[in-house]
């Protein structure tokens, strides 16, 4: 039976379905059917008591909530593709009729995709992108590789320098008392990597082995424990050894030693092509999110908070992910960064909504640019998918349901309306900044014009910088 939109209100429609009583009744024949068995009726073996007996004695509705949950879904897609509304939230069902012999009659209350009105997309103007790579940043990654291949010395006839890594003991004491997290024992601490707290690093040059003194330092009041935020401490430190890094060679030798390559001359070549690959990357990256900002900043959208909080837990749920691998929980996580989940949820609400809205204006940029995907399209992704995995192509689309593909589809939609927008887009060469001494003298004139034009009052749309999680 055909759905009835009742009302549609911002971004919530009402709707209302029927299932046939014919439908209804099948379903609970079968509910009847697999659940007779375990039923008790006294006077009758286990499973054997009447239909109807087990009805008067347990009511009318003893099947209906099984029956109801074996035909409203499909019911209520297929009400959901009738009226042509996109959800973005679980419903709300209410059973308005229920019965014997009857129609089921359902009324929905769900939030739909919002409506988006875009403004300009296409002939963006906006400053061009670029990265490169210098010869700065070759040496720079010759340099970790190099670190990598050191060896640690251990020195017995000096005190601690810069650069050493010093073994110690350490208790940290505030007011005579001890607190948590002060207190380590054979501690490989690099003098001068800012691991510790500032200051720290400093007393221990110059100390020798098996010196015992005291480092007295105070909490930043950033710190991000709230209880030791801006506190003198007195840290009871002891050295136990000293050892520093000897960097191998920057030669053919070393070359041969880290790569495939038997000169560095090549091995420099590589990590320059690499590193020149990753900065082609991070331009790419950046030129989009630049454009898609814009996008949205020209946009008009209502989005519902449901779509928020969705991306909100998405967030969570790859930080989750991203915390495992580094062998910490996400709760030890926000611990150390003094923080509770609630207020984790509340600083990235900002960038959640950004990337919805980014979202909803690519999706109708696909439409009204008519961007389909075909299927060479989805035949290409589905190749680096099993490239992805290790997995063969045919396996991979053995895996992949209806639903699975047309989610593909879409998210590839998402991304050659991005592309659309980027190519059309007109990036310019970033205007120079002028000189300090010519920028007052252009100052200077500009009051004086102002001097000699009445004033002119504007307001100016503030705007938030926001930084993506990644």
């Amino acid at each position: 039976m055909p759905a009835i939109l009742e009302k549609k209100e911002n971004n919530t429609v009402d709707f209302t379905i029927t299932v046939s009583k014919e439908t209804f009744g099948a379903a609970v024949d079968e509910a009847f059917k697999k659940n007779v068995k375990k039923i008790s009726v006294p006077g009758f073996r286990k499973g054997k008591a009447p239909r109807k007996l087990i009805e008067k004695t347990y009511g009318e509705g003893i099947f209906f909530d099984e029956a109801v949950d074996s035909v409203l879904p499909a019911a209520y897609n297929d009400a959901v593709k009738e009226l042509n509304l996109e959800p973005v939230d679980t419903p709300k069902i209410d059973i308005k009729e229920i019965g014997k012999d009857k129609d089921l009659v359902v009324s929905a209350s769900v939030t739909v995709k919002p409506e988006v009105k875009l403004g300009e997309y296409k002939g963006l103007k906006l400053d061009d992108i670029v990265h490169t790579v210098s010869d700065d940043d070759v040496d720079a990654e010759l340099s970790k590789r190099q670190e990598k291949g050191a060896r640690q010395v251990t020195v017995e006839d000096r005190a601690v320098q810069e650069k050493d890594t010093a073994t110690i003991d350490f208790e940290g004491l505030i007011d005579g008392t001890a607190f948590a997290g002060g207190k380590g024992e054979n501690f490989e601490l690099v003098i001068g990597s800012g691991q510790f707290i500032p200051g720290f690093e400093e007393q221990i040059i110059g100390k020798s082995i098996g010196d015992e003194f005291d480092v007295n330092v105070t909490f930043p009041e950033d710190y991000h424990s709230e209880e030791l935020k801006g506190k003198a401490a007195v840290f009871k430190t002891k050295v136990n050894a000293i050892s520093y890094k000897e960097l191998p060679e920057l030669d053919d030798e070393f070359a041969k030693d880290v790569s495939e390559f038997d000169t560095l001359a090549e091995l420099k070549e590589d990590i320059k092509k690499k590193l020149q690959e990753s900065a082609d990357a991070r331009t790419k990256q950046e030129k989009e999110n630049a454009a898609v900002d814009k996008v949205v900043e020209n946009m008009t959208v209502d989005v519902p908070e449901c779509m928020v909080n969705t991306r909100i837990e998405s967030t969570i749920r790859e930080n989750n992910a991203r915390m495992a691998q580094q062998g910490i929980s996400f709760e030890q996580y926000l611990g150390y960064m003094g923080t509770t989940l609630d207020q984790f949820k509340e600083q990235i609400k900002p960038n959640a909504e950004l990337q919805v809205k980014g979202t909803l204006a690519l999706e109708q940029i696909a439409k009204e640019e008519n961007i389909e995907v075909s299927e060479a399209d989805l035949e290409e992704q589905l190749k680096k998918m099993a490239e992805a995995y290790s997995m063969e192509l045919e396996k991979v689309k053995e895996f992949m349901r209806e639903e699975d593909l047309e989610n593909i589809k879409a998210d590839l939609k998402i991304s050659k309306a991005l592309d659309f927008i980027v190519e059309n887009t007109k990036w310019s060469k970033p205007a120079a900044k002028k000189p300090a001494a010519k920028k007052a003298a252009a100052d200077k004139a500009d009051d004086k014009t102002a001097e000699e034009k009445p004033k002119k009052t504007t307001r100016k749309k503030k705007t938030e910088e926001i930084k993506s999680e990644e």
